[in-house]
């Protein structure tokens, strides 16, 4: 059995942005190969491109919602509302845990945007960041709430 949340992680440390290392522990439940993943979620790291908005897990989080639980038809309002019921909830079990969903928030930064370029990745950086905690939180609630 796959133990999702530390899948995630180890992605992490291998250097994966938070949104590629939750959606790439969930590939194959996805059906999505692995090149597919990593490029969907690219976008979304830092924050979305170090924009430090809504944090890369939970985006990636939602993501795998989607893929597994999503709606097709626009004219479905009680789909809709019934998916976006399920990414309300989702979205509040990562913030019980954690006190926010926002990148700058998880991070206690002051600005808005960072640099576009990333971080580099040393000791400091993962002893000193919350990332990996939210990313393991956010396949585990994945885990939990989303497969069956």
């Amino acid at each position: 059995m796959v133990n999702y949340s530390e899948e995630a992680a180890k992605n992490f440390r291998e250097g994966y942005n938070c949104s590629q290392s939750v959606l790439l522990a969930f590939s194959e439940r996805v059906g999505l190969d692995k090149d597919t993943c990593l490029k969907l979620a690219s976008s979304f790291g830092g924050g979305m491109g170090r924009l430090r908005e809504v944090c890369g897990a939970v985006s990636a989080m939602f993501m795998v919602a989607g893929i597994l639980k999503g709606y097709t038809s626009p004219n479905d309002d009680i789909a809709k509302a019934g998916h976006y019921k399920l990414i309300q909830e989702l979205a509040g079990r990562f913030r019980d845990k954690f006190g926010y969903i926002v990148c700058r928030d998880l991070l206690g930064l002051e600005t808005e945007r960072d640099s576009y370029v990333p971080s580099v990745r040393t000791a400091e950086y993962y002893e000193k960041r919350p990332c990996e905690k939210c990313i393991s939180y956010a396949a585990e609630i994945i885990a939990s709430e989303l497969l069956d």
